[in-house]
C-alpha cells in the first residue's frame, strides 16, 4: 500500500466520477464519500448525463467546489473523464478499471437504449456520444498524475490494454476479473494515502449491495 508521503501534499477535497449508466449513489462512489466525510475531506460524487459534454460540464463545476488541490477518482468510463480532468487542470487522480480510448467501444453499441436504474434517464446511445468522447480523448497521458487500480482479468475492458496506457503509473493489480471492482473498500487506505490522508485498514465497511 502506498504511504501518505507518496502523494505530496494533501488534497483539498475529493471529486468521485461513477461509470457508464450509474450514479453519485453508487456503491463505489458512496464507499469513497464514507472515507472523506471520515477524514473530514470535502467530496463530491455528481450524477453525470450519458454524453461525455454535458458529463464534463458537472464535473468541472464540481471540482470548483473542492479547493486549490483535489483529487479525482473516477471509475470505468468516471475513470476516463477523470483522466481528461487530470490531464486538463494539472491534477492527480485515482481510476479504477479506467475506460482506455472509449470510442470504439461507445461505437459498439450504437442504438442500443438504456434505462438508469438511478436516475431514471432514458437514452439511445447516438453517434454524438461517440464523437464526444473522441474529441476530449487525450493524446498522451502523464503517468506520474495516476493510481490506477487495475483488475487483471477484467471481463468488459481489457485490462492489457489498460495496464499499457498508463505504463509508469503507480498501479495496484488486483488479481481475477471484475470490472465493478467489489474489493475496493480494502483499497480505500491506498487511495486516501494517493490523496495525502491516513485511513485505517477496516475502517470502512464495504457496501452491501442493495443497501
Amino acid at each position: 500500500m502506498l504511504s501518505e508521503s507518496a502523494a505530496g501534499a494533501a488534497a483539498s477535497g475529493v471529486l468521485y466520477l461513477h461509470g457508464f449508466n450509474s450514479a453519485g449513489a453508487s456503491p463505489k462512489a458512496r464507499l469513497v464519500k464514507a472515507a472523506c466525510d471520515d477524514l473530514g475531506l470535502a467530496c463530491r460524487t455528481p450524477d453525470l448525463a450519458s454524453r461525455a459534454n454535458d458529463g464534463l460540464s458537472v464535473a468541472e463545476a464540481a471540482l470548483a467546489q473542492l479547493g486549490p488541490r483535489p483529487v479525482v477518482v473516477g471509475s470505468s468510463m468516471g475513470g476516463f473523464l477523470a483522466t481528461v480532468l487530470a490531464e486538463r487542470h494539472d491534477l492527480k487522480a485515482v481510476l479504477i478499471n479506467p475506460a482506455v480510448r472509449p470510442a470504439g467501444l461507445v461505437d459498439t453499441m450504437l442504438g442500443q437504449r438504456f434505462i438508469n436504474d438511478y436516475t431514471g434517464e432514458s437514452f439511445a446511445i447516438e453517434p454524438a456520444h461517440r464523437d464526444q468522447v473522441a474529441a476530449m480523448t487525450p493524446e498522451t497521458v502523464s503517468p506520474w498524475r495516476y493510481l490506477v487500480l487495475l483488475v487483471t482479468q477484467d471481463e468488459t475492458l481489457s485490462s492489457p490494454d489498460t495496464f499499457a496506457a498508463y505504463r509508469g503509473a503507480k498501479m495496484i493489480l488486483h488479481p481475477g476479473g471484475e470490472h465493478g471492482f467489489a474489493a475496493l473498500a480494502d483499497y480505500l487506505p491506498a487511495v486516501l494515502a494517493f490523496a495525502g490522508y491516513r485511513l485505517a485498514p477496516g475502517r470502512i465497511a464495504p457496501v452491501v449491495p442493495g443497501a
